[in-house]
C-alpha cells in the first residue's frame, strides 16, 4: 500500500488490491508514474455525481504514449479515510460540480 498527500494535504491511500485493478491501463496510456503528481498537484477537481463523498482528480499530460490525456483519479473521501477507487486516461472533463482549480499564474 502507497500512502499520497493531496491538494489539501489529506493523506489519501492507494492499495495493492486496486493498483491490480487500473495498472494495465495506466501503463499502455503512459501514465502509471503520475498517480501522485496528480492527487499532489491536480489541474481539477470535481464532485462525482453519483457520490457526494467521491472526488474526481483531473490531470492534464501531453505526450504520453495515448497521445494528449488527462489522467482522472476518483477518490473517495471518508469521514476519517480517504482511498483511491480508480484511475483511468481520459480525452475530456466528465461534467460536475467544480470542487477545486489550480490557479494556473
Amino acid at each position: 500500500m502507497r500512502i499520497f498527500k493531496d491538494y489539501k494535504g489529506r493523506n489519501v491511500r492507494l492499495t495493492d488490491e486496486r493498483v491490480t485493478h487500473f495498472t494495465k491501463r495506466l501503463i499502455k496510456a503512459g501514465l502509471m508514474d503520475k498517480i501522485e503528481e496528480t492527487i499532489a498537484n491536480p489541474d481539477f477537481v470535481f464532485e462525482s455525481r453519483t457520490d457526494p463523498m467521491a472526488a474526481i482528480y483531473y490531470r492534464y499530460y501531453r505526450r504520453v504514449t495515448a497521445g494528449d490525456k488527462y489522467l482522472c483519479i476518483v477518490v473517495k473521501h471518508e469521514r476519517n479515510d480517504s482511498y483511491i477507487l480508480t484511475a483511468y486516461p481520459s480525452d475530456h472533463i466528465k461534467k460536475g460540480n467544480l470542487i477545486w482549480e489550480r490557479n494556473k499564474k
